[in-house]
């Protein structure tokens, strides 16, 4: 990693498969800074509504594509906060009716990440990265993740769950996620659930951010 002049922020891209183990890399990288110190902004949070989407013959939308996220919104509230700008957006609860949406508030800070699965694909914003890392689980393991995560968090069924691993998720993730691996600066392989060696390695990089930028 290069240390950036403190005028624009240190932007790192953070990827990989779904149940790669994203979200706990994130909470335990974000722990090390102080609010003003860092900012998330995540490709969650820009889906094209469902409803504006065309049903398979089962009825399920799929979300795992690039045209499933509003790609330009994405981008220019990314150049907002480089600019100095506050974003505000509604956050995505994935077609939950049960979850009331709240309105997000994302401030500017030394150091942005930019998290999804298809921050490299778009060139756009793999063009504004200066950090790239990708985080990959074997398939059964991220599936066992998956079933678990959208069965308690997302109330979907283990049906639905498989069809849309074999039919959305694998595939996309061998067309648009898997080729810009060799191209990331940083792989973490989290086959296991020892959380401590996920933690080990959010404390190493940020601690070498803390002394670039802190």
């Amino acid at each position: 990693m290069q240390e950036k002049s403190i005028q624009k922020p240190y932007i790192i891209g953070v990827t990989g498969c779904s149940g790669s183990g994203k979200t706990f890399f994130l909470k335990c990288f974000l722990e090390h800074f102080k609010k003003n110190e860092i900012t998330l902004i995540s490709q969650d949070d820009y889906y094209i509504p469902a409803n504006t989407k065309t049903k398979e013959e089962n009825r399920l939308h799929n979300f795992d594509l690039p045209t499933s996220i509003d790609r330009d919104h994405f981008y220019q509230d990314i150049k907002s906060l480089i600019q100095g700008n506050k974003v505000y957006k509604e956050e995505y609860r994935f077609n939950n009716p049960a979850l009331e949406p709240r309105i997000l508030e994302i401030n500017p800070a030394p150091i942005l990440i930019v998290e999804g699965l298809f921050i490299f694909h778009y060139e756009e914003i793999n063009a504004l990265l200066d950090h790239r890392i990708f985080i990959h689980a074997d398939e059964k393991i991220a599936l066992q993740r998956r079933i678990k995560r959208d069965f308690e968090e997302r109330g979907y069924g283990k049906e639905d769950v498989l069809y849309k691993w074999n039919e959305h998720v694998v595939p996309a993730f061998n067309e648009y996620l898997l080729p810009h691996k060799k191209q990331s600066d940083q792989v973490i392989e989290n086959n296991t659930d020892d959380t401590e060696n996920i933690s080990i390695i959010a404390q190493h990089i940020s601690a070498y951010l803390r002394q670039s930028f802190f």
